[in-house]
């Protein structure tokens, strides 16, 4: 799932690379034409250090963006200097490796920051204005500049959005989390009230076995506390519950109702007949429903899904697989909001969370969750 996220940004960091390249070698001609063969020397080396910097913004987008604006405002200013003949500062090579710098700080940065940075770029822009005015060169920055206000404001917007969804949709995840520790803790408490009720009769008719039934609401109140330290602070909240049964079973008629709608679910679950606590349960609950419903949503072309539960002495472990073919439309924004409420969830337990393609063709979704060594098992 990351690793096209790495192909993309390799393709545009060499994309840039190369129009920077070429746009100093047709300014450093243009130079050595015009000019002669020995001016186009300095504008083209601080055209190299301006876009050298705008492909380190990543790194550290505030003093990239800081030391751009210094060797601009040299370029600008030396030719300035009594005495001192050489070709207007701002070339096309270094207002395109300023504008890059200007709209990475614009996107990323705090806005006082950012504010100021696209305003010194201005500033520079100014002087080249003021000592050049007629100068082609002081319109080509000025669309630069104005080119980067624009993408980085905008990008700015975009990812504010995709950051607030993706706050949304964990603040959501962590509210139905709360929601099941009341289901969670009442299940315990129950028990334990049973215990202590029978405890009190076996006072009157047996002591003996008292001692069993205390030790039963130990264990009961143990049981407790660990599933309120994986799930509290949360608050509670929404209507659509996932079933906190201790055990798989509430799966089937979750496959069951999306076959009907979709393409077969084939659900594997362990032979044996052990219980799961049940903050694991509605875990893996989630999962599966969300996994089945990125399927419908994303993987139409899918023949077949495959539900896989696995337990041992250690974890449980779900996989949703299915065999979609390798050009079935899937969400193109990094892992999608749903995974990351499924990946807030198994990791609010201390579990892990995995998503990708297959090998050949198909995705699939697997997820790792503890069980508490004291669980039955």
């Amino acid at each position: 799932m990351t690793i096209p996220d790495r192909w993309a940004r390799g393709v545009s960091t060499v994309g840039l690379g190369v129009t920077f390249l070429t746009a100093i070698a047709i300014q450093a001609v243009a130079l050595a034409q015009t000019w002669g063969a020995a001016f186009w020397v300095p504008g083209t080396a601080a055209a190299v250090v301006v876009c050298g910097l705008a492909m380190m913004r990543h790194r550290e987008r505030t003093w990239t963006a800081v030391a751009g604006l210094v060797v601009a405002a040299l370029a600008v200013l030396i030719p300035l200097l009594p005495g001192t003949e050489l070709p207007a500062g701002l070339g096309p090579s270094m207002a395109l490796g300023l504008g890059v710098l200007i709209g990475s700080a614009v996107r990323a940065l705090p806005p006082v920051r950012a504010g100021a940075i696209a305003g010194a770029g201005l500033l520079v822009i100014a002087a080249q204005f003021a000592a050049r005015p007629a100068s082609a060169v002081v319109a080509i920055a000025a669309a630069a500049w104005l080119a980067a206000l624009g993408v980085g404001l905008s990008l700015r917007m975009l990812d504010g959005r995709v950051k607030a969804t993706a706050e949304r949709v964990r603040r959501a995840e962590r509210l139905e989390l709360a929601r099941e520790l009341h289901d969670i803790v009442a299940h315990h408490i129950t028990g334990m009230l049973i215990q202590a009720q029978a405890a009190q009769i076996l006072t009157r008719r047996a002591p003996e076995n008292v001692s069993n039934s205390l030790t039963e609401i130990e264990t009961a109140g143990s049981e407790a506390l660990a599933a309120m330290r994986r799930v509290v602070g949360l608050l509670r909240d929404t209507d659509d519950a996932a079933p906190t049964s201790p055990g798989p079973e509430g799966l089937s008629a979750l496959v069951e109702r999306f076959s009907r709608q979709g393409p077969k679910v084939r659900l594997t679950v362990p032979d044996d007949d052990t219980q799961w606590p049940p903050e694991v349960t509605s875990t893996v609950y989630r999962i599966v429903q969300e996994a089945l419903t990125n399927v419908l949503r994303h993987a139409r072309h899918a023949r077949s899904i495959d539900v896989t539960l696995g337990r041992d002495a250690a974890a449980v472990t779900v996989e949703v697989a299915d065999d979609a073919p390798p050009n079935s439309t899937r969400p193109h924004h990094r892992g999608g909001y749903g995974l990351i409420g499924m990946r807030e969830r198994v990791e609010t337990l201390g579990g892990s969370l995995c998503a990708g393609p297959r090998p050949g063709a198909g995705w699939s979704v697997r997820a790792t969750l503890p069980v508490p060594a004291k669980e039955p098992g």
